[in-house]
């Protein structure tokens, strides 16, 4: 029979052990080893079976286990010093309480997704696993972040395969009340709610659960309430599920319900309001149309209410390509906005100009989520330095007249949490070199150019400890495997092959991620004859390990992933190749210290930063892979290969798919692994473990999380809380009315003549040219513009390249004409082919970046005299 409704009945824990409550309710269990095997401890066979997650192990304890642990001395001790380093780690002081007072007080990270643990799957991939561990991170480091999101009552898919190895979606139910979480309550004790208006006098209303990681809250929002109608519950039911108005809600209520949260928040527990707005891709953009709104209804202009949400808000985008942005008909966001729905004080044309594609390739009528976070931030970054370019010229068209490298977008390379990533078994490793405090301060709060520690392990136990991690993934791989083959109707009489998949003394490679087109899933089985070759060499043999989740919707990725399976089915390679079902956090934690190379083969340069490498990293595994993302950065043959690419533009995708596999496969074959079994000293391959030891010591500090938010703290959050604070409501109201005035007389600013003291096309290096230059600044004054000298390499066709930009004074009162003089040297510091020109922009001590207005004059050809020379 089946229930008419669900209880979560909760264990009534012995006084003695109420602190297991607190410490299973903070998710820093999830990358503190200590607290995990406490819990272990409670019951081993009951903490396996709850999938390590001590909330479902503690609803599952048997009373007479609890009262039996009550009495037990040692293990009272043991949970009195976890608890006490608990409230440590929440109350010391931490590298951000160490910061000048430039630092926020506060800073709200949003995220459609969250990868925090296994134990609260609200995550697809590698957007969600960042936002996790940018959020572990933080915590590490004492960085007084809020993270919000949404509460997906299906979370993400459960994948597994059909018989002939198609996907099939399996969606099973989240109770909140059966997961780390606690509900946020207002004062008397009721759930605290947050609202938002809908057309037609309707309202989707959500709960705001919390959970807890480390010294951050994590704020999701949960709209399966009882006030919401049928449609409106199923707002939060599937991450990226739905169609477009679905999405939209899902996104306005993550952007303007979770300020409302995080006010709601700061409220009830006295949490500093946050000065700085992280918006972690362009999913939680309506954040700033809130926080306009909050402003306008103090009293300010939507003008200058902007220019104060703009200082104080950091853009990160994640895509390489336009494809990957949310874009939404304007009739749709219309409809939600307005005087009739949510948001009704402010001009639905304002809030639709804010995110339309006004640029010439642009689309007019698509809201753009992207083009809007870019417009209500004032600072914002790619996650590699190739992304940080290619994002550059992606957006470029919002800045009309500048180069791609003068778009006000930076980069933030990613990093991984290195607690959560690496494996006991490293960690213990570098414990006993450096001591265990010192090695918990380098995997989190970093800092230093190399882990110079690492030399001085031998190379007995660094292959040793290589061999262990990959016999653990070999047992892991048979178990997940066995698994797969039952639910695909397999019975145990046709399994016993699997006790003889992997070996763990054969080269492991690794490839897990999202199965997209552009990352290429199935390029290994190009050439599938060579592919056998490879697999089963008699003397240099590799296995690979496949894992990887198509979108539901994406049929094309399905039939990928079916390639690859059935490629894995064939029983004479199936002990060699594998594909695993249902990747996720468990089993990745597993396959990373597992593999001893880690496979990445994306389209250059559709791969924005790929952080599944820097984990493989992090536990000595050497990378191969195309030069994209972070690797393109990173990479030195020390530790690591990269696979060539045939990125030219005329080049046939099946072609370049050719090249590139055989690119991959003669480095398997002729490189890789014969330095795997080669035997030097000792009869170790001496030549290997110096690339594994390479790789930890070189790379491992680069790939860091704790790295990437102190970088976010010194160049972004740091400016932002300074502009955020700089911008009272008079000061932003000066700001919004100087850039109307500049915007309407910037048709009159000229650059009217240019001349040099240098005549001649050639001139020495060294040498300094003095340059006058005749400007009109109409209705503008001198205080309003700067005048620049651009000067450097140039091209072919007379493009100025690797550019230097030097400010000009003006040297006169305006003429008769009302033009002014600007003048400066000009020094010749390079070879070659050489030139500059001059340019005019707005100038004003409130702007981030030249560029932030798009705004630029340049010289007419007829007002240009002798502007080019060559150097000798």
């Amino acid at each position: 029979m089946k229930a008419i409704r669900r209880f979560t009945v909760r264990p009534v824990l012995p006084d003695p052990l109420r602190p297991l409550s607190d410490l299973a309710r903070n998710l820093r269990w999830s990358w503190h080893a200590e607290t995990r095997d406490l819990f272990q401890s409670v019951d081993a066979e009951a903490w396996a079976a709850a999938g390590g997650d001590p909330v479902r192990l503690l609803g599952s304890v048997r009373p007479a286990r609890l009262a039996e642990l009550a009495g037990d001395r040692r293990f009272l001790r043991r949970l009195t010093a976890v608890a006490d380093d608990l409230d440590d780690y929440l109350t010391g002081d931490r590298w951000y309480q160490t910061q000048s007072d430039g630092v926020p007080a506060a800073v709200a990270y949003f995220s459609p997704e969250f990868g925090i643990t296994a134990a609260l799957p609200q995550y697809s991939g590698g957007l969600g696993i960042l936002a996790g561990d940018h959020l572990k991170a933080a915590s590490d480091l004492g960085v007084p972040l809020i993270g919000v999101g949404l509460l997906y009552r299906h979370g993400y898919f459960r994948q597994t395969l059909s018989r002939d190895g198609w996907q099939q979606e399996h969606y099973p139910v989240l109770d909140p009340n059966e997961l780390p979480l606690t509900q946020l309550k207002e004062s008397d004790g009721t759930p605290a709610h947050v609202s938002l208006a809908l057309p037609g006098g309707r309202a989707l209303r959500a709960r705001v659960w919390l959970a807890q990681v480390g010294r951050v809250p994590l704020l999701l929002l949960d709209s399966d309430v009882e006030e919401n109608d049928l449609g409106e519950r199923g707002v939060t039911d599937r991450l990226y599920g739905g169609g477009s108005e679905h999405r939209l809600l899902q996104e306005m209520l993550l952007g303007i319900g979770g300020v409302r949260a995080v006010r709601t928040y700061c409220r009830l527990t006295g949490h500093p309001e946050p000065e700085v707005f992280h918006t972690n891709e362009g999913h939680a953009g309506f954040l700033g149309l809130e926080r306009i709104a909050e402003l306008c209804a103090d009293g300010l202009d939507f003008d200058s209410a902007l220019e104060a949400v703009r200082g104080g808000t950091v853009f990160t985008t994640h895509t390489p390509v336009p494809a990957g942005i949310d874009r939404f008909d304007r009739e749709l966001i219309g409809r939600h906005f307005g005087p009739d729905a949510e948001l009704p004080g402010l001009d639905v044309q304002r809030i639709l100009a804010l995110g339309m594609e006004t640029y010439p390739s642009g689309e007019p009528n698509l809201f753009n989520m992207a083009v809007m976070g870019l417009r209500l931030a004032q600072r914002a970054n790619g996650v590699s330095l190739l992304h940080g370019q290619v994002s550059r010229e992606m957006f470029a068209g919002l800045w009309p007249g500048f180069d791609p490298d003068e778009v006000p977008i930076t980069s933030v390379t990613n990093g991984v949490h290195a607690p959560t990533w690496v494996a006991p078994e490293v960690l213990r490793l570098g414990a006993r070199q450096v001591g265990v405090q010192r090695a918990e301060d380098a995997l989190t709060v970093g800092g230093s150019e190399r882990w110079d520690s690492v030399t001085d392990i031998p190379d007995q136990e660094i292959w040793e400890l290589r061999r262990t991690l990959r016999e653990q993934l070999v047992l892991e791989v048979r178990e997940r495997l066995r698994a797969s083959w039952r639910q695909r109707g397999a019975g145990n009489a046709e399994l016993g092959w699997i006790d003889g998949v992997l070996d763990p003394d054969v080269l492991t490679i690794g490839f897990a991620r999202r199965v997209p087109s552009y990352k290429r899933l199935t390029l290994m089985l190009r050439d599938r004859d060579r592919l056998m070759e490879l697999l089963l060499h008699p003397d240099h043999p590799v296995q690979i390990v496949v894992a990887g989740k198509a979108h539901p919707a994406d049929d094309g990725g399905k039939r990928l992933v079916q390639e690859l399976v059935r490629f894995a089915d064939d029983p004479r390679v199936r002990h060699r190749i594998v594909f695993l079902p249902d990747y996720g956090m468990a089993m990745a934690q597993k396959l990373y210290p597992g593999c001893d190379v880690w496979l990445n083969n994306p389209l250059r340069p559709l791969e924005a930063c790929g952080t599944s490498g820097m984990k493989a990293a992090l536990n000595g595994c050497l990378n191969l892979s195309v030069l994209d993302g972070w690797w393109d950065e990173w990479f030195q043959p020390d530790f690591g290969w990269a696979v060539p690419t045939a990125d030219g533009a005329g080049t046939d995708p099946d072609h370049r798919d050719d090249i590139e596999a055989a690119a991959l496969y003669d480095l398997l074959e002729q490189r890789v692994a014969p330095r795997f079994y080669e035997s030097g000293r000792g009869g170790l391959p001496d030549r290997w473990i110096q690339m594994v030891r390479q790789t930890l010591s070189l790379l491992g500090p680069k790939v860091l999380a704790g790295r990437m938010v102190r970088e976010y703290v010194d160049r972004l959050y740091a400016p932002a809380a300074q502009a955020h604070r700089a911008l009272t409501p008079d000061t932003a109201r000066d700001l919004a009315e100087w850039k109307a005035r500049v915007r309407a007389a910037w048709s009159g600013v000229t650059v009217d003549h240019v001349e040099t003291t240098g005549t001649t096309a050639t001139a020495e290096l060294g040498a300094t040219l003095g340059l006058r230059v005749r400007v009109g600044l109409g209705e503008l004054s001198p205080d309003d513009v700067e005048v620049q000298a651009v000067s450097g390499r140039v091209d072919g066709e007379d493009r100025i390249t690797d550019a230097t930009a030097v400010p000009l004074k003006p040297t006169s009162t305006p003429d008769l004409e009302g033009h002014l003089l600007y003048e400066g040297p000009l020094s010749l510091d390079r070879t070659g082919p050489y030139g500059y020109t001059v340019r005019i922009l707005p100038a004003h001590r409130l702007l981030a970046s030249s560029a932030e207005m798009g705004l630029v004059t340049v010289p007419s050809e007829e007002g240009v005299e002798g502007a080019g020379m060559l150097l000798r």
